[in-house]
């Protein structure tokens, strides 16, 4: 009834994506628990076969840094991160409430190093994020994620951190929309759960429904609020083969990449799903797998590869291996080469995963169904949702805003500024006109240079009043303050020369005898500043004490024009004298 699926992988040659591949070779050395069915032994075998066929040649491989605990809380909360941080075998039994309340349990258990495991999950699926963001790949690999149970505050299904949350929370930080597709036999419950109100994120899922762990992921789950619509589930039954898959997957993913265009994809590549897996129950093959991993590629989209579960793990490296090569476009023998873990292959020691002879539970008429379905929710939501729909200003930055058109652009700088402490209208606000080419810092630096700059115009006030009083009461014609002396033309008569050079000092007295009282109108100046600084409303009292400033700076002047105009005279009979004797000598 369905077409088979293409096994041909393309020839061997140059790959036309740039691949990164994050391992770490300190997972293998982690174990959950004796007769655990969770065994971090399998991304290790997995590399082994990967650089035993030269796999490694064709890509760049990384050794992530280890998740921090601060980065893990991106998503989880801290008390769950501080708890995880601390408990061991030795002092589990001090911690029995926070294990229940926490999820720790059979499923989930205590063993050593469990931080340190979280820790290399994770930062793995961090950095192929952040290469990815930065456009340092086009596909990047890390089989050792993929946990997609863990929740914000409990482990479950084997998870305890969400690797795959936060590689999505670091793609959101480029990417306005992200794809997050799982093929594990389990439901994403984790991941789907983190976004289930977001239109960021569209989560799909193709996993066994019924009486299996988690016991989510009906098809009528489609998100809440903003992100209705974008939460796609296809519940499954036992035994379904490579071409029933192949059809629902393809029909799908295509209206998903349709109607949603995501900018990024995660695709989650959970083994369990294998045919013969200890706790699976679906019957595909290692190619009909791959298949989904293939026709993800095909899109061209940035793309993140996560491992996930599987617990035949054997089949696990073969399949993990296959993909590999099929991301890289190269061709691999299906005789296994020698390798540490040869004797895990046989007996057959071949590189496939085949198909059993089981019953598919899955009719045509419930696909069909349940594809309908998905499909006309899909039709429903918006085309290129979110971030893009946000309204951008269309008018010059410096046109008067309301406050409201004020709060918007701050917010729509703060959402293209994630990484940016302080974003460029922040700045500009804090922008002080008076202060703006001081280096000042200090709160009282900015109040002296602002009083001084006050006391700057008081005084070019002052000035220009002192001089029209000075032309007034000045007893002989002469320069006025501020005023420099005339140039002395060319003149042979000493009478004349000495006249001008006695002008000379006459205006220099002047500007001596009323240093004093401008320093005293500073003076007053500077009170009367500070107090305008002070006061809260600049109303009548401010107006009135500026009319007794006034009155008396009127008086001090007419004072010190009295004494100018006495000391003018007495200067002038004696500086002559002193002049012309110079000049005889």
């Amino acid at each position: 009834m369905y077409p088979p699926i293409d096994e041909s992988v393309p020839n061997g040659g140059k790959s036309h994506k740039r691949v990164a591949y994050i391992y770490d070779s300190d997972v293998s050395l982690f174990m959950y628990e004796p007769g655990h069915n969770m065994k971090p032994f399998r991304v290790k075998m997995t590399h082994s076969l990967v650089t035993q066929y030269g796999l490694h040649k064709k890509m760049e491989i990384f050794r992530a840094k280890p998740a921090s605990r601060l980065e893990m809380t991106r998503f989880h909360t801290d008390e769950y991160i501080n708890f995880l941080y601390r408990i061991t075998p030795e002092n589990i039994n001090d911690y029995a409430l926070e294990q229940q309340k926490h999820g720790i349990g059979w499923d989930c258990p205590v063993f050593d190093g469990l931080f340190d495991f979280c820790s290399i999950s994770t930062g793995g699926s961090l950095e192929a994020a952040a290469r990815l963001a930065r456009n340092k790949c086009d596909i990047a690999i890390n089989w050792a994620g993929g946990l997609h149970h863990a929740k914000k505050e409990s482990a479950g299904g084997f998870c305890y951190v969400n690797d795959i949350v936060l590689g999505i929370l670091e793609l959101l930080r480029t990417y306005k929309r992200v794809l997050y597709i799982d093929i594990d036999i389990h439901h994403g419950d984790g991941v789907e759960e983190a976004f289930y109100t977001t239109d960021r994120v569209m989560t799909v899922s193709f996993h066994k429904y019924g009486d299996f762990y988690p016991g989510t992921g009906e098809v009528r789950d489609i998100g809440v609020g903003p992100g209705k619509g974008y939460a796609v589930n296809f519940p499954l039954r036992d035994g379904i083969d490579d071409p029933s898959y192949k059809f629902i997957f393809e029909s799908v993913i295509s209206k998903v990449m349709e109607y949603y265009r995501p900018e990024a994809v995660v695709l989650q590549c959970g083994t369990d799903s294998l045919s013969g897996d200890r706790l699976g129950g679906f019957n595909l093959s290692m190619r009909g797998h791959a298949n989904c991993v293939a026709f993800v590629k095909s899109f061209n989209v940035p793309t993140i590869i996560l491992g996930g579960g599987g617990y035949t793990m054997r089949n696990v490296a073969r399949t993990w291996t296959y993909e590999t090569a099929l991301l890289l476009e190269q061709t691999l023998s299906p005789v296994l080469p020698f390798n540490e873990y040869y004797e895990y292959y046989g007996p057959d020691y071949d590189l496939d995963v085949r198909a059993a002879n089981v019953t598919n539970a899955n009719s045509y008429e419930y696909l069909e169904k349940i594809q309908t379905r998905i499909i006309e929710n899909l039709k429903s939501i918006a085309f290129y949702p979110s971030v893009q729909m946000q309204d951008v200003p269309r008018e010059p930055m410096f046109t008067h805003m309301t406050e409201e058109e004020e709060t918007r652009l701050d917010d729509l700088e703060e959402d293209n500024n994630k990484d940016t402490r302080h974003n460029p209208r922040a700045w500009d606000k804090r922008v002080e006109n008076d202060l703006e080419l001081e280096e000042s810092d200090t709160e009282d630096d900015r109040r002296r240079i602002t009083q001084t700059r006050k006391l700057s115009k008081d005084l070019s006030t002052l000035s220009n009043e002192i001089n029209s009083k000075e032309a007034e009461v000045s007893p002989t014609p002469g320069p006025t303050l501020g005023d420099t002396a005339p140039p002395v033309v060319g003149n042979d008569d000493e009478n004349d020369r000495s006249t001008n050079e006695s002008t000379i000092h006459v205006s220099e007295d002047i500007e001596m005898q009323n240093q004093k009282p401008l320093e005293e109108e500073v003076k007053t100046s500077t009170v009367s500043v500070s107090e305008d600084i002070v006061m809260d409303d600049p109303g009548k009292l401010e107006e009135s004490e500026d009319v007794e400033m006034d009155d008396s700076r009127k008086l001090e002047e007419s004072k010190d024009d009295e004494q100018a105009g006495t000391k003018l005279d007495e200067d002038a009979q004696k500086t002559p004298v002193i002049e012309v004797e110079a000049n005889t000598e």
